[in-house]
């Protein structure tokens, strides 16, 4: 991982995103990159579903917290999962990587894909699609061995 690179990433999408309504004190978010096994566990504890995922996002802004929290919440990728998706979907580890970022990064927003109207989830899509595009076509986010 080129930590440099996925920091400028990270970013770089928020800086693509009206981060206005965000509070003041709000600086931060952390990133924890793990594998299939670990993010089962974790899956299965807050969502209820008893599989790996690829990107859980857990927003520090949701919840009726009334104190401002620094943080925007926690992203946890599997890096499993993104290697297995990257060859299913023909793109780079990289493109993978940066795809969830900016996926998981859209839910500590507040965006959703699942349980909303089609609308919702389109506008998610299309948001996600957006930043994307802000990228180039293959990222350098994976040190090579």
């Amino acid at each position: 991982m080129k930590s440099a690179q996925v920091k400028r990433s990270v970013r770089k999408i928020l800086s693509a995103l009206d981060c206005s309504a965000l509070p003041s004190v709000t600086r931060s978010l952390s990133l924890l990159f793990t594998d299939d096994t670990e993010i089962h566990v974790l899956n299965r504890e807050y969502r209820g579903k008893d599989k790996p995922t690829d990107v859980l996002s857990f927003s520090q802004l949701e919840g009726g917290n009334k104190i401002p929290s620094p943080s925007l919440g926690d992203l946890v990728i599997s890096l499993d999962t993104t290697l297995k998706q990257s060859k299913k979907y023909r793109v780079t580890l990289s493109r993978e990587l940066l795809r969830l970022l900016v996926h998981g990064t859209l839910h500590l927003f507040g965006y959703d894909h699942e349980k909303v109207p089609a609308a919702e989830a389109a506008k998610m899509r299309r948001l996600e699609k957006f930043l994307m595009a802000q990228f180039p076509r293959n990222p350098d986010l994976i040190r090579k061995r």
